[in-house]
Formats: structure tokens, C-alpha cells, sequence
């Protein structure tokens, strides 16, 4: 017998009371400000606190606010739908195709394995081997979720239970714990160097367009380059001193790892194949703004010659529900993004922040963002939802406040990423490592705040400094 999808009406209310609150306070308004650009607020709001308290799925409640925007006349359907056609959002939708061949040939597998063959010996330098992984696989994996566990956690997760490390027998401080963690700093550290390596990052790159600035595949790795790879060296140090594993050797990793390569066998022609797309990528994605060839063009150029070459099936395309899920809700969140702008609503937000900000050193207001962006995630479950949120109204206020527009989008762009550390609901990573139950709640909170610190130091201080060296500012 068929049956009504089960909702959760109740978290329909708080997105509703505030919506329908800020719609009904338009009366009082700043001055200057259209109605148009203060009911496009409302709804942008609503919309966001439905994406935390998600009464449906993500791709629901972006329609639901889409209805609304387009109900209301905030925006006209034409305009509306616009937000679809947009490239970075493409290639978002390219790159997670991408990370679905790595997955179905089993390559990320291999290459994991490799890394911890290689450099097992000890516990630490396992943990940086698979570090490494990450370093390898993310350019071409914009979903941080699908390289945490399609790829990471099932080797990890393996790996502990080889040494007896098991949260369900006690033993989870026996290496599990260790490896589990800095696998989610790995993840974070990598998803901030690459502008393909986590779903949010294309997003920050449409909205730094939108207000004249230019981010490329190019500038942002070179830009990430220095105090992405402090980050990897620095951070796996501090946590085997912070959260100390009790085996310190692991000889037996490298055996257990040429085991499951021998069962694996010899590299496959999906795999061969896999890595020639995956090259193609990397080269066009670093030379595409001098050949004039653009981040998302290559994205379906990849995915045309994956199909062409059998790795992947327009079957597996069409399956990729991650994929068309990010699609959608992205698509109306940009577009209210955007349309915000247009409206007058983020210009004014940025001159009233900027003039409360009047007579401050611009480095200073640099600061006093980053830092607030960063802490603001508490009250986030979504990385990708947080700078859709707020990314373009900071960038926007610290153009206003004179901050060299480049320097202030890369950076609001790394820590779009590295404000995962904070929380086990933090990014969708999070939830999939920390459900794994090697580390407890009050350990996550606690190591994420100080490395926390560790972020903005590194990234602030040595980073602008870095991008100051390659004259980006």
C-alpha cells in the first residue's frame, strides 16, 4: 500500500517564523533600501535556517525557497532561473563525475594503499602518508564528503581494526582514534588548497566574479601552495602530541597493504584510463588560463572522454545523485545570492559594516573577518551552506574597507574549508568520521579549537605574506 513521504513539519516552523518576522519588518528598513532587496533578504534567510533545520532534503528546501522568490515577484522566473546556467556550479557537477570514476575503478583505493606500503612503518608516518592521499586525490574530488568516505574511511577503518583498534571493544586510542582525526584535517587542509577539491569552493569563486574579482585554478593553488603544505606537515605533528596513539610502531601496515594490492592484482585498463582523464584535468586546470581553456569547459571535456573511453557509463552519470542534488540547491542559492547583490542589499551591507569599521588598517579588518567568519560556523552544519550564506557579504565588506580585493577572496575562500575545525557536525566529513565513534565529542571540540588557532595563524600570518611574495597584493 502506498504512503505519504514522512516530513518533519515541526522544522518547518523556525525557518517560517523568521522569514515570515524579516518579511513583516520591511516597514523599518534602512533608508535608501528597496522592498525588492529587503523581501530577498527574508527569504534568503529562511531558506538558510531551513538548510540547517532541514524539514526536507537540501534540494527541497532550496525549492521551496525558490517557489518563494518567484511567487512573491521578489525576482521574475527569467531572472530566477538564470542561477542553472552558471559555470562554476557546472563544474562543481563535472568534478563530482570525476570523483565517481576514482571510486568505481578502485584508483583512490590503489592509491591509498601505495602511500601506506611506501611510508607505513610508523604511526605517524602512516598518518602522513594518507595525508598524502588526500594531497593526491583532491584536485580531483570537489565532494570533501566522497574523498572522506568513498576513498579515506574504509582504508583507515581497515587499517585500525588490523591493529586491534576498535571503539566497540575500547581499543579505539590504539591507532584508530589518531588516524580518524588527522584523516579529518587531512581532508580540510586539502579541500582549502585546491579551488576543485571541495563543493563550496567554486561557489566562492562565482561570487568573487560577481564583484570584479578574478579567481582561477591557478591562482588559488599557488596562492593555498605554502600554507596548505605547512598545514599537512605542522598539524599531524601536533595531534600525535595532542591525542597520542598507543601504537607507535606499524610494520604490519605495509604487509597489510601489499596484501590488498596483491588481491587488487595488476592495475586495470579503468584505472589506466582514470588516470589519463585525471591528468588531462590537472593540466587544462592549470594551463587553461593561458590556453585560454576555462575550469569548467575542461570539467566536461574530462567527463566526455571518461564516457567515450568506457570508465564511466551515462548509467553512472545519471546515478550520481550527489551530483544533481548540488546542482539544484546550489543553483537557487546562488542565484539569491546574487540577486541580493543586484538588489542593493549586500552594497548596503558592506558600507554600513565598513563605516562601523571606519579607521581600521585594512589588514586588521582582514583579521577581525577571517576570525568572525571562522567562529560563525558553529551555528552551521554545512561548510558549502556557510559561504553561500556569508562569503560574498564579508568579501564585499572587505573591499569596502580597502583590503586588496584578491588577497581578501582567496582568503575568505581557504577559510571556507578550514572553519571545519570546530564541530562534529561541521562539514559533511565530519559526521562520517566522528559516527565512526574513535573519538569522543568533548576530544573533537576541543582539539578542533586549538588547531583552530593553529589555521589562523598559519594561514593569516604566513599565507598573505606567501600571496604578498607572488604579488598578488
Amino acid at each position: 500500500m502506498n504512503s505519504l513521504e514522512k516530513v518533519d513539519y515541526k522544522k518547518f516552523i523556525a525557518p517560517l517564523v523568521v522569514g515570515l518576522v524579516l518579511w513583516f519588518l520591511a516597514s523599518v528598513r534602512p533608508d535608501g533600501m528597496s522592498i525588492s532587496a529587503w523581501h530577498m533578504f527574508a527569504i534568503f534567510v529562511a531558506t538558510i535556517v531551513g538548510l540547517v533545520t532541514k524539514p526536507l532534503p537540501l534540494g527541497g528546501v532550496a525549492l521551496v525557497g525558490f517557489v518563494a522568490v518567484v511567487l512573491t515577484g521578489t525576482v521574475p522566473m527569467d531572472t530566477a532561473i538564470v542561477g542553472f546556467g552558471n559555470g562554476s556550479i557546472w563544474l562543481i557537477v563535472m568534478a563530482f563525475f570525476i570523483s565517481r570514476g576514482f571510486i568505481k575503478t578502485g584508483l583512490g583505493r590503489r592509491i591509498a594503499l601505495i602511500f601506506v606500503r611506501a611510508f607505513g612503518k610508523k604511526t605517524l608516518g602512516l598518518a602522513y602518508a594518507l595525508s598524502a592521499v588526500d594531497l593526491v586525490v583532491a584536485p580531483g574530488t570537489p565532494s570533501n564528503t566522497a574523498r572522506a568516505g568513498g576513498v579515506m574511511f574504509p582504508i583507515i577503518k581497515s587499517l585500525a581494526q588490523t591493529f586491534g583498534s576498535d571503539p566497540e571493544k575500547g581499543t579505539e586510542r590504539k591507532i584508530g582514534s589518531f588516524l580518524i582525526f588527522t584523516e579529518f584535517h587531512a581532508n580540510a587542509i586539502t579541500a582549502a588548497m585546491f579551488l576543485t577539491a571541495m563543493a563550496g569552493n567554486p561557489i566562492a569563486q562565482a561570487f568573487a566574479a560577481k564583484q570584479g574579482v578574478d579567481i582561477t585554478w591557478m591562482n588559488w593553488f599557488l596562492a593555498a601552495l605554502v600554507p596548505g603544505i605547512l598545514s599537512l606537515i605542522i598539524v599531524p605533528f601536533l595531534i600525535y602530541k595532542m591525542y597520542a596513539p598507543e601504537v607507535k610502531e606499524t610494520p604490519d601496515a605495509k604487509d597489510w597493504a601489499a596484501g590488498e594490492l596483491h588481491e587488487m592484482g595488476k592495475i586495470s585498463k579503468p584505472e589506466i584510463m582514470m588516470i589519463v582523464g585525471f591528468v588531462i584535468a590537472l593540466a587544462l586546470w592549470i594551463l587553461g588560463s593561458f590556453i585560454g581553456i576555462d575550469s569548467t569547459t575542461t570539467g566536461f571535456l574530462v567527463i566526455g572522454f571518461l564516457l567515450i573511453a568506457g570508465v564511466l557509463s551515462w548509467n553512472d552519470i545519471l546515478k550520481e545523485t550527489g551530483a544533481w542534488n548540488t546542482l539544484f540547491w546550489f543553483s537557487v542559492l546562488v542565484m539569491m545570492a546574487s540577486q541580493l547583490n543586484a538588489l542593493g542589499f549586500i552594497p548596503w551591507l558592506s558600507k554600513t559594516i565598513g563605516a562601523s569599521l571606519g579607521g581600521l588598517n585594512w589588514f586588521v579588518v582582514l583579521i577581525v573577518l577571517l576570525v568572525a567568519y571562522f567562529y560563525s560556523h558553529y551555528f552551521f552544519a554545512s561548510s558549502t551552506a556557510h559561504v553561500s550564506a556569508m562569503y560574498a557579504a564579508f568579501l564585499a565588506v572587505a573591499i569596502a574597507a580597502h583590503v586588496p580585493a584578491l588577497l581578501a577572496a582567496l582568503m575568505l575562500g581557504f577559510f571556507g574549508n578550514l572553519m571545519a575545525s570546530t564541530t562534529h557536525y561541521s562539514s559533511g566529513p565530519a559526521p562520517i568520521l566522528f559516527g565512526a565513534g574513535y573519538v569522543k565529542q568533548g576530544e573533537w571540540w576541543r582539539m578542533n579549537f586549538i588547531l583552530g588557532l593553529v589555521y589562523i595563524v598559519i594561514w593569516i600570518g604566513v599565507g598573505s605574506l606567501w600571496m604578498k611574495l607572488l604579488g598578488m597584493w
